[in-house]
């Protein structure tokens, strides 16, 4: 597959089979994630890769996290909520977590080490597409949460910045409703 043909033919794909993705093929998106640029090369990518039981480790913490939220809620909406919560990382065999570890080195802006993490992402999914992999990049104010960072071991500092979801796809790949790029262009001659 071509780049261009890549970029244009990427779509989020959220629903996947629960059918193993190869080692190897997990290494060569990661391979295409730490290919992003990279100003300064500080390498401030960290990724972790959950498949089998790691899915429900991650899951323990996120049901933590939305517990301690929404403690105010009545007791059967609340079960309802943390349930829900637990088992979203169920819903891939494979969930990698992109956090970033900022460099402590003079002259690099934090701006710039998050902007190399999330073009390592765009280039994983770029990477997954080409497999023909269904991928979706999930956020949500709980993959910002400190104790999603914890559990990943990172820094004071560091933070996770998305939730890959990879898999074969279950679903038709959709047409993307794009506006012209005019409407975000100036031309300065």
């Amino acid at each position: 597959m071509e780049a261009m043909e890549a970029i244009l033919t990427r779509r989020s794909i959220g629903k996947v089979k629960p059918d193993q993705v190869p080692v190897e093929m997990i290494e060569q998106i990661l391979t295409a994630g730490i290919h992003a640029p990279n100003h300064r090369r500080t390498n401030p990518w960290r990724f972790f890769v959950m498949t089998g039981e790691g899915r429900n480790k991650l899951g323990k913490v996120l049901g933590e996290i939305t517990h301690a939220e929404n403690e105010g809620l009545p007791a059967d909406e609340l079960a309802v909520k943390v349930d829900k919560s637990s088992k979203n990382p169920l819903r891939a065999p494979v969930v990698i977590a992109v956090g970033v570890e900022p460099s402590d080195k003079e002259n690099v802006l934090l701006a710039e080490e998050h902007a190399a993490v999330n073009s390592a992402v765009q280039n994983m999914l770029l990477a997954a597409h080409s497999f023909g992999l269904g991928a979706v990049w999930r956020t949500g104010n709980i993959c910002y949460h400190k104790k999603v960072a914890e559990f990943f071991g990172l820094s004071e500092k560091g933070e996770i910045l998305a939730f890959v979801y990879l898999g074969y796809p279950d679903m038709e790949r959709r047409e993307a409703n794009k506006p012209d790029i005019n409407s975000f262009t100036t031309w300065i001659d």
